[in-house]
């Protein structure tokens, strides 16, 4: 074989395998188009839900009056309860409930146990980055709860034994406030006031409206005071995982649509409102952000 020859067949060699190289380079990029497009269709987690007909929410079991259980139907109750109904009903889906604490609210949801959270979440910059949430569908503020015979002064407490809800913004809240305080996190509110009334703290702290659902049904409530002046402000909102565009958006339109047609009110109104053990003024609107 000549040199020329030679030339043009190794010319030859190196064309085939460009040819072949990228057509292999081609196969590959389809692959990996076919992969994203089925991890997009698997990530659609919105057409799971309806494609199982049931939709599974993370809510609380002993957190009066969002969520505890009803002692003659032995039911999940409450005002949490009540909107994730409100969800599955628009969605067309079963109700499946996951009783939860405050501490494993977020972890069920990342666990996939739970397809939203729906347990008086309060939305914070930490949260907002392994957790999108909905728009505020509840306003509300830190409060203590002391005994009646205590100081009305907030600031009167900085040194004190203070009790929170382990995982909540209100235990975040006193660190913050208060860091010479000593923070004692109890695993719901009801082992907090226990705590309370044994002295093991001098004052418990959480959202306004539980502490008053909370003083109404109990016993000795004539031995407690809440008192006025708020720890922080907090907006609660529906946790949707992450990268979840379609899911979250239905979440916002229900919320938008039962504040226009009433029910939100309503739903407020049958928990907070006039005639229930702890009234308050509904002093919000549920709105796009």
């Amino acid at each position: 074989m000549t040199r020329q020859q030679t030339i043009i067949l190794s010319r030859g060699m190196m064309t085939v395998m460009l040819t072949q190289g990228k057509k292999a380079i081609f196969a590959l990029s389809l692959l990996a188009l076919n992969s994203l497009a089925i991890s997009a269709a698997h990530a659609d987690q919105l057409a799971d839900i309806k494609k199982a007909g049931v939709v599974k929410v993370a809510t609380f079991d002993a957190n009066p009056p969002f969520g505890s259980v009803d002692p003659k139907t032995h039911e999940l109750v409450g005002y949490d309860i009540d909107f994730a109904k409100a969800l599955a009903k628009a969605w067309g889906v079963k109700l499946q409930l996951v009783a939860t604490n405050p501490a494993n609210r977020i972890p069920l949801l990342q666990s996939g146990k739970a397809d939203l959270i729906v347990a008086d979440i309060t939305i914070t910059p930490e949260r907002a980055q392994v957790v999108d949430f909905s728009t505020p569908y509840f306003v509300t503020g830190q409060q203590f709860l002391v005994p009646a015979t205590a100081s009305n002064s907030l600031d009167s407490y900085s040194k004190d034994r203070i009790g929170a809800v382990k995982g909540t913004t209100g235990e975040q809240a006193l660190h913050q406030r208060f860091p010479q305080a000593r923070v004692l996190a109890y695993d719901d509110i009801p082992l907090a006031l226990t705590a309370l009334r044994n002295g093991n703290v001098q004052a418990i702290t959480q959202d306004s409206t539980i502490l008053a659902g909370l003083l109404a049904e109990a016993p000795d409530k004539q031995k407690f005071k809440i008192l006025p002046d708020l720890l922080s402000k907090e907006e609660i909102g529906i946790g949707v995982s992450k990268n979840q565009p379609a899911l979250l958006n239905a979440v916002n339109t229900e919320l938008i649509s039962l504040e226009k047609s009433g029910e939100a009110t309503t739903i407020y109104n049958r928990w907070f409102g006039p005639g229930t053990p702890a009234p308050q003024p509904r002093n919000f609107t549920i709105k796009a952000n």
